[in-house]
């Protein structure tokens, strides 16, 4: 009786051998089902070799690493970067020990690619973090304050863009206001302890009415700690195409530990061993995988 489950197949009609039965070849039955042919690599043939030799393990690790590498290094070039806060002029928002994540793609270039993906605009108050125009091998961060054609000036600490106050609830203050050159921005009558020459001159050319006129293609940026930031005010704009990204996320944050690293090798591992033997000591836990605003 057939399953009711399994589909019915109707068996072939006998077909007679065609001329005489010595002339005829052996009757084939279609009603068994044929037997599979064999893959190629079911059974070994006798001059292959099953497992292969100690050179073409090497060589596929070696392409597997250097595939490893490729994805690593277009990672850090393109993508997201690693970078380690040094100093206080970010503080309270970055602390010295906060290592951050920069998303390198968020801003784009200068090229077609810029009308085809959905990159950001730079915009007031973002955090950047860019090549030093003085010392382009250096990386500062600082958050954006003055953007292309924004009429800018401080007056007793207060930012004022076009005539009008901004808010900066995450702006830090630790002097009264007793730096005129810091504190009431901009000054062409009076220089500045840490002023670039060439700053000095070329702000001299972009004040009107006591306002300051940032140029296209550049931004005006600031610390956080005002009272302690060697910023635009001191050494000028940062041009667009020194700009790498900006910061994601704290991914670690440690206290203390890393402030005076060792310059010889050997220093240098007895401080990683420290780290890594007082991890739960020196780690700030509460900053740790802090989103970065």
């Amino acid at each position: 009786m057939d399953s009711p489950n399994q589909p019915a197949i109707s068996a072939p009609e006998a077909v007679p051998p065609l001329g005489p039965p010595e002339l005829a070849g052996p009757s084939t039955d279609f009603s068994q089902e044929q037997p599979a042919a064999p893959l190629a690599d079911a059974a070994p043939h006798p001059g292959r070799r099953v497992v292969s030799d100690f050179g073409s393990d090497l060589v596929s690790s070696i392409q597997s690493l250097a595939g490893t590498v490729v994805i690593a290094i277009f990672v850090i070039t393109f993508v997201v970067q690693a970078f380690q806060i040094p100093s206080e002029s970010m503080e309270n928002t970055l602390l010295v020990g906060d290592y951050l994540l920069v998303n390198k793609l968020c801003y784009g270039g200068s090229g077609l690619g810029d009308h085809l993906m959905p990159y950001q605009k730079i915009g007031r108050k973002d955090i950047i973090v860019f090549h030093y125009p003085v010392d382009p091998k250096q990386h500062f961060v600082k958050r954006v304050i003055g953007l292309p054609g924004d009429r800018l000036k401080l007056v007793n600490k207060k930012v004022f863009i076009d005539g009008k106050p901004i808010d900066e609830p995450y702006v830090r203050f630790m002097e009264p206001p007793n730096n005129l050159f810091r504190d009431d921005f901009p000054r062409v009558d009076i220089p500045a302890f840490g002023l670039e020459g060439k700053w000095w001159l070329q702000m001299r050319k972009l004040v009107e009415d006591g306002e300051l006129i940032v140029p296209e293609g550049h931004y005006f940026v600031m610390g956080d700690n005002r009272d302690d930031s060697q910023d635009s005010r001191y050494w000028g704009f940062v041009p667009q195409e020194n700009i790498i990204g900006r910061p994601l996320v704290i991914y670690w944050s440690v206290q203390d530990w890393d402030r005076s690293s060792p310059s010889t090798f050997s220093g240098r591992l007895e401080h990683l061993a420290y780290a890594i033997t007082h991890i739960f000591q020196i780690t700030r836990w509460s900053r740790t995988l802090r989103l970065i605003h």
